[in-house]
């Protein structure tokens, strides 16, 4: 797909973080940008800010774990810009840490709800439209390096496995059909996002009811928030990315490749050596998928 301008794209978990600066890149490439958010006074916000830019854009509050919702949201996008040419998938929250026996089924069904439902929710509502309009198109589905590498049982981990697999699915699928819509599977290592103070938007009846985060946890979520905003990589680079990816029809977006590479060898290479599955990923002396878990690599 090369010609962006006057096509229409679909972002979802678009206030902020990477979706934000997907919609942002795609305004200056001269895309009609729908918005798709949660927060809804975050949403409001990016969609001012874009408008005043002078891009066609449209906020829509959608809650991506609810087929309705996101069925909703294409309704909207539909009627409002007509065939809708990119979508990307990209709401996540991370959550349901500490061991995987500890876990709670809340956990699972926020986590899975946003991180894979979401997904499908998002295919399953737009992809019929964009193979029957039968124009170029594109669906970027936001994994992650953990969706690619080994490491601690966390169900953000697990998720992100299942978005990368789905995607590769989703490929077969669509070149099976002979539609003219590519996919990308984006992979991000450390973005400057609020990613792990996703909790903020956990919904009242997915929290668990009498449960108390240790102080000491919180700090280390702290910690790690912080690390991420310091020295991750700007969302506006990762959209730059998958603008090229889009043009260049290329699956998989690694931000990080140096970073990626490793973990994606050593898990490969553990499983033809039938070996144990090699160490996860550490950041600032903390497992990437576990920051609950004080530890060193």
């Amino acid at each position: 797909m090369q010609e962006l301008s006057g096509r229409v794209a679909v972002v979802t978990g678009a206030a902020s973080g990477i979706g934000r600066g997907l919609a942002e890149r795609f305004a200056a490439e001269g895309m009609k940008v729908v918005l798709a958010d949660v927060e809804e006074q975050a949403l409001a916000a990016t969609e001012a800010d874009l408008a005043a830019t002078g891009a066609e854009v449209l906020a829509v509050a959608t809650d991506v774990s609810s087929r309705t919702s996101v069925d909703d949201l294409a309704d909207a996008s539909v009627e409002r810009f007509g065939a809708v040419h990119v979508l990307c998938n990209n709401a996540g929250v991370s959550g349901g840490m500490g061991p995987i026996w500890q876990t709670t089924e809340a956990d699972w069904q926020w986590v899975l709800g946003v991180n894979l439902m979401g997904v499908v929710h998002g295919i399953q509502a737009f992809v019929p439209g964009m193979v029957a309009h039968g124009e170029p198109g594109h669906v970027v589905n936001t994994s992650s390096v953990l969706g690619l590498s080994s490491g601690g049982g966390s169900i953000y981990s697990v998720s992100k496995h299942a978005v990368t697999r789905l995607s590769e699915g989703l490929y077969h699928d669509l070149r099976a059909a002979e539609a003219p819509v590519g996919v990308s599977v984006l992979c991000p290592g450390m973005i400057a996002t609020r990613i792990v103070t996703a909790d903020r938007n956990r919904p009242a009846h997915l929290r668990n009811a009498g449960i108390e985060i240790p102080p000491e946890m919180l700090e280390r979520r702290k910690v790690m928030q912080e690390r991420f905003l310091e020295i991750g990589m700007p969302p506006a680079e990762v959209a730059g990315m998958v603008v090229d990816a889009i043009r260049d029809d290329r699956f998989y977006v690694l931000t990080h490749h140096d970073m990626i590479t490793p973990q994606v060898e050593a898990r490969m290479q553990a499983i033809l050596a039938d070996e144990p599955p090699a160490p996860g990923l550490f950041v600032g002396g903390i497992p990437a998928d576990r920051p609950d878990t004080a530890s060193t690599p």
